[in-house]
């Protein structure tokens, strides 16, 4: 059976949930649809609203070092940027975006949840052309790079170390489902057809201590890039596709490769 879609997710907050979707239009040269586009800038962190330059993601709050993020349930409205905060259920939060009021009140929700001191509250990074992708810092290209995720790739590494692995540590915009483990790797360089849309895998992608990090519990229970490096002698975990020509893509869409 040929390779098909089977999830689709995006990040509108850099660090915060994933928002499944059933289907989503590329368009050429540009990243995934609402990811990344805004972040939690550190007070530190050198975030220039007005003559933007990319930033690691160090200089963000990320899973890399605040797990208890993952202890959050997040929901942005694509349409009103509104962001909605749960925990455990209830909601917390429910700040619009596109305002200065509500990026401050949200600012000031994450200086509480880390006992941050005055001074030090995160800034509210928004995107606008850019996005807070981890690699955004190489170039153009890569800040608008879509993750792909082979859940084949993802299985066989749990088979190596006895572990089940959710697939949504590697947080990854597209995941497909039916083509061999890790053949991706083999594909660099070249065009793959997602429903309508055609895309070029560029660069495999390097996993950090984000991954350790369990999406539903929020605790730091595994050790994905040293297990990783362990088995196979490499840190990597899926790769980044830029898109050439536009299309709608679903869940089920095949993938093709050219």
């Amino acid at each position: 059976m040929a390779p098909t879609v089977s999830g689709l997710y995006h990040y509108p907050v850099k660090g915060l949930s994933a928002q499944a979707l059933s289907n989503v239009r590329l368009v050429q040269g540009e990243g995934f649809p609402m990811d990344r586009i805004y972040g939690l800038a550190r007070h530190d962190s050198g975030y220039d609203a007005v003559n933007y330059q990319p930033l690691p993601k160090t200089r963000f709050i990320v899973l890399v070092k605040e797990e208890r993020l993952a202890g959050l349930s997040t929901f942005f409205d694509n349409k009103t940027h509104r962001l909605e905060i749960r925990v455990q259920g209830q909601l917390v939060l429910e700040e619009n975006l596109d305002t200065e009021a509500g990026r401050r009140r949200l600012s000031k929700f994450f200086s509480h949840m880390f006992d941050l001191d005055a001074g030090k509250e995160p800034t509210i990074a928004v995107g606008g052309d850019n996005r807070f992708t981890d690699i955004s810092v190489h170039s153009k290209l890569m800040m608008n790079a879509i993750s792909l995720m082979n859940l084949n790739s993802v299985r066989e590494f749990g088979a190596r170390i006895d572990a089940q692995i959710d697939p949504m540590r590697f947080r990854a915009n597209l995941y497909f489902d039916g083509l061999d483990a890790f053949q991706e790797f083999e594909l660099l360089g070249r065009e793959i057809e997602i429903g309508s849309a055609r895309l070029r895998i560029f660069r495999r992608t390097r996993r950090c201590a984000a991954t350790d990090v369990d999406p539903t519990t929020a605790e730091r229970n595994m050790a994905i890039p040293r297990s990783l490096m362990k088995n196979y002698g490499h840190a990597d975990m899926g790769v980044y596709a830029e898109v050439l020509e536009g299309g709608s893509v679903e869940i089920g869409s095949p993938v093709t490769i050219r």
